[in-house]
């Protein structure tokens, strides 16, 4: 049993020695939330007087494009060079497999989420953040942002063909999250869509936790959001037994 925890952590280890700070993922996991804050901050007017109220949306979106790019860069190239199918023949199963792969882009998804917490932190105050249920949102934001990168780049051969699928799921979930339209002016179709997306509830507690303006309550949304990654974890386990069995 040790030897495949050791195993786990050695893949991990691997993994951020080798695609860490690859380019795709510093552009789509760091650069891209504040490059929106910074055109939101321009394009209203209010400056620095405006970071603390964009601060749960700069988190939300720095984890969901950090974790999903991660995967869709570490899997998809290394099934493309066949170095995957190297750790196939391991003799480890292929759910701790799996859970190191997600655990290093959860890893990378709350790293990213700190970025703009701390360039915040210069220029507001932010005494009034509850910072448990924060961190709480942040890590359960990040598992199912991971979760969903996972069965896009298992499902998939070439990075360009996950980044493409992943950008058909990150952006119409940002723009129905509430992050940019209060859900309650949805229009009631959209709104229902908008219900069924994790990011909703993570965006919520994120809210919720740095300005006290959460939709629903926290413990709802951190309820909501576990099922949600309990459910994914299930998807993503059965599509990479049934993508990824050699």
């Amino acid at each position: 049993m040790s030897k495949r925890w050791i195993a786990f952590a050695n893949i991990i280890a691997k993994d951020v020695r080798a695609y860490y700070l690859k380019p795709p993922n510093i552009s789509w996991g760091l650069i891209f939330p504040l490059a929106w804050a910074g055109m939101f901050l321009i394009r209203t007017g209010r400056g620095f007087e405006d970071v603390y109220s964009i601060l749960g949306g700069a988190v939300g979106i720095a984890i969901l494009f950090g974790t999903t790019s991660m995967l869709a860069v570490i899997i998809t190239f290394e099934r493309r060079t066949r170095s995957f199918e190297r750790l196939l023949l391991a003799p480890i199963p292929i759910w701790l497999l799996i859970l190191s792969k997600i655990t290093g882009a959860v890893m990378f998804g709350v790293a990213g989420a700190f970025v703009p917490i701390v360039l915040a932190s210069f220029v507001s105050d932010l005494s009034g953040i509850n910072w448990l249920a924060l961190a709480a949102g942040i890590f359960l934001t990040a598992v199912a942002s991971g979760l969903i990168g996972l069965i896009i780049a298992i499902s998939v051969r070439e990075v360009f063909e996950a980044q493409t699928i992943s950008n058909l799921f990150r952006f119409p979930m940002v723009f129905l999250c509430g992050l940019f339209f209060p859900l309650e002016v949805l229009p009631l179709p959209l709104r229902v869509v908008s219900y069924g997306l994790p990011l909703t509830y993570g965006i919520d507690i994120l809210q919720g936790a740095i300005r006290g303006t959460s939709l629903m309550p926290i413990g709802f949304d951190l309820l909501i959001i576990t099922l949600f990654c309990m459910g994914l974890l299930v998807a993503a386990l059965k599509t990479a037994n049934s993508k990824l069995i050699i």
